[in-house]
């Protein structure tokens, strides 16, 4: 039976972003938004507050909370900044979460106590510049010599790529389109012949860096392997799994600023001598939003629900991400509608949203990948 009641965990993780939001990010959104400043400090900051290792177990240093925990700390820092919920989803459910899922003993102690404490950031490098959907596709390769793995190609579109401390890579090993052709390898910043290359000037979700990441003839040691040789790219769809759920939940939180910030605005504007919330074209707007949200919601924590109890979320995970994404969307393009004029303007937050909300339909897989994968399930 799945569990929707919000538990005692989650309210005060919501209060605690809230309460430290209100102080360390709401002031500076539109500054880190106009000048694409990434605010590495903060996320140290985010770090002693447990929310750099929410998933980590506390053997390693992590808050050892589940998904339903998760879900609720990116919401409402997506509702806050969405830019922040995005670098903190990234960092917790991709790289962290690999080396979680996949690491050997060793390599958990290595490194998980000090993910999860932001003590080092973390950064995942699948996609590329011509390897996007296509993944298996990809050209970075890791020539084998003697115990050492000799890594060449570039990653694009990679959070955290130039500032990141440490980065699960996936490299081609085998055959160009063969999925156990691929591994996956963790790489330390200052490892010779790995780079952070150049840094993408985006639309939205500005305050999270993304950039590329280079490597030429950089030598990975074989202890640096997660899992066996061969087997990243099965590893990378596995973790994109979990990962959808983390843009659904950022999608949550976009919707539900977007949603919050319209209803506030509606009761306050006035038009005619009356609020415009009293017209029906706007009160039908706020009604169409509010229901997308609650729908995106159910799906969301559907998928978070099922993760926890370790059942397959391919498509759970995949539905969520695919409605919530566009929800949001959909949700923050009617409170610009809303807010008329001053929608268009950067002093008040729905412009943001708007912008922002865009990437969650591309990130972690395109809405069109999601519909794949949705459809191959429903299939089977």
């Amino acid at each position: 039976m799945l569990d929707f009641a919000e538990n005692e965990n989650q309210r005060m993780i919501a209060q605690m972003i809230r309460d430290f939001g209100a102080k360390e990010i709401t002031p500076f959104r539109r500054e880190w938004d106009d000048q694409q400043h990434f605010p590495l400090s903060l996320f140290k900051k985010l770090g002693e507050l447990g929310l750099m290792g929410v998933l980590i177990p506390t053997e390693y240093g992590g808050s050892g909370f589940g998904y339903h925990e998760y879900v609720t700390a990116i919401l409402e820092l997506s509702k806050l900044d969405p830019s922040i919920g995005l670098s903190m989803a990234a960092h917790n459910s991709l790289c962290s979460g690999h080396i979680s899922l996949f690491g050997s003993e060793e390599q958990k102690r290595n490194y998980l106590p000090k993910l999860a404490t932001c003590e080092w950031l973390g950064a995942w490098g699948l996609t590329e510049p011509n390897t996007g959907s296509d993944a298996g596709n990809m050209r970075t390769v890791a020539k084998r010599e003697g115990e050492y793995f000799i890594l060449n190609g570039t990653k694009s579109f990679i959070t955290h790529g130039v500032s990141g401390d440490v980065a699960v890579v996936i490299a081609r090993t085998g055959e160009v389109g063969d999925s156990h052709g691929m591994t996956a390898f963790i790489v330390e910043k200052g490892l010779p012949g790995f780079t952070g290359g150049k840094k993408l000037d985006k639309l939205g979700m500005r305050a999270s860096e993304t950039s590329e990441m280079v490597f030429e003839d950089c030598k990975v040691h074989e202890s640096q392997v997660l899992g066996k040789v061969g087997e990243g790219f099965i590893q990378a769809m596995k973790v994109l799994d979990g990962g959808r759920i983390s843009i659904a939940a950022l999608s949550l939180g976009i919707a539900e600023g977007a949603l919050e910030a319209s209803i506030q605005y509606s009761k306050e504007r006035q038009q005619f001598n009356k609020p415009i919330s009293s017209f029906q074209g706007i009160s039908f707007k706020l009604a169409d939003m509010a229901t997308r949200l609650e729908a995106a919601k159910l799906l969301t924590f559907k998928a978070a629900d099922l993760k926890n109890r370790g059942e397959n979320v391919k498509l759970a995970g995949a539905q969520a991400k695919y409605f919530a994404s566009e929800a949001a969307v959909s949700v923050a393009n009617d409170a610009v509608q809303i807010f008329g004029g001053y929608g268009f303007t950067k002093d008040y937050p729905v412009e943001k949203y708007y912008r922002d909300a865009k990437l969650c339909t591309i990130g972690e897989g395109t809405s069109e990948i999601q519909k794949i994968v949705i459809a191959r399930e429903v299939l089977k």
